[in-house]
């Protein structure tokens, strides 16, 4: 009894431990981004400050404003489409066995292990002979075929669990291709639909290298007006972190709100019976 009580100890010592270096950086940022400029410095980044300024909130706000309107223009869009083709990919790559089915999906998922950096010339001069190089639809374009892979292969897992009887029953009564889907399969994946939105969202939100390389100027998302804000000869820190947090605040929005159902849209299909 006494060295599971040891045990236990230990074991919220190093979660404790462990959550407090994993908060370090966090308690960091936040401190910063409520002191004066004249108080941020290397030698005094753990001190409280001394009074708390908002200031650095309203500068960072007042810079990033359009450029959080361009994340959300972008990540709603590209994130329903991917997460809708990619359930449609799913249901026919799961449920509608045909010749070669198994080669589309091998093919579809090797589209996970291009490197961004290999198709970036190509793509660009694919976005300027379509007109969308520079635009917010331009980017969308790019997320949602690069989404297309990681998207496919949850909803084909998540599908791989719905009893095949079920949609036989609903082809003796009638129902075509998209009315299975649409009455059946969208009602089973909502947990699914989730975990799929989640991740979109994040990656899509956090995005860089697409977005500095498509959009320029009055375009760009948040992440990179983010990086401009450090400027060329004065790094205000205290308005960076600012910056940060606020880039930072939808995404972690997300996850405080549907994290439960995250978690939850991961695990099901794993237990059976």
């Amino acid at each position: 009894m006494v060295s599971l009580q040891i045990s236990k100890i230990i074991k919220y010592f190093i979660l404790i431990f462990f959550a407090v270096l994993f908060l370090t950086p966090v308690y960091v940022i936040i401190v910063t981004s409520l002191k004066p400029l004249d108080e941020v410095s290397l030698s005094s980044m753990w001190a409280l400050p001394s009074s708390i300024d908002f200031s650095s909130y309203a500068e960072a706000y007042s810079k990033l404003a359009p450029n959080l309107m361009n994340s959300i223009y972008l990540v709603i869009p590209a994130t329903l489409l991917s997460a809708l083709l990619g359930a449609m990919n799913g249901y026919v790559l799961s449920k509608w066995k045909f010749k070669g089915s198994n080669t589309i999906f091998t093919i579809i998922l090797f589209g996970m292990f291009i490197p961004y950096q290999s198709i970036l010339i190509p793509m660009i001069q694919f976005l300027r002979t379509i007109d969308l190089y520079n635009t917010i639809p331009g980017l969308i374009l790019v997320h949602v075929v690069y989404g297309l892979p990681i998207t496919t292969l949850m909803f084909r897992n998540f599908y791989a669990n719905i009893p095949d009887a079920m949609l036989e029953s609903a082809k003796i009564d009638g129902a075509n291709f998209l009315g299975i889907f649409r009455h059946i399969i969208m009602p089973l994946s909502i947990t699914g639909f989730v975990v799929v939105a989640i991740w979109q969202f994040t990656n899509i939100w956090n995005e860089f290298l697409f977005a500095v390389t498509i959009t320029t100027s009055d375009q760009q998302p948040v992440m990179v007006a983010l990086q401009n804000l450090s400027g060329s000869q004065i790094v205000q820190w205290n308005v960076q972190m600012a910056g940060a947090l606020l880039a930072a605040l939808p995404t972690l929005l997300v996850y405080i709100f549907l994290g439960k159902y995250f978690v939850r849209g991961l695990l099901a299909g794993s237990v059976k019976g």
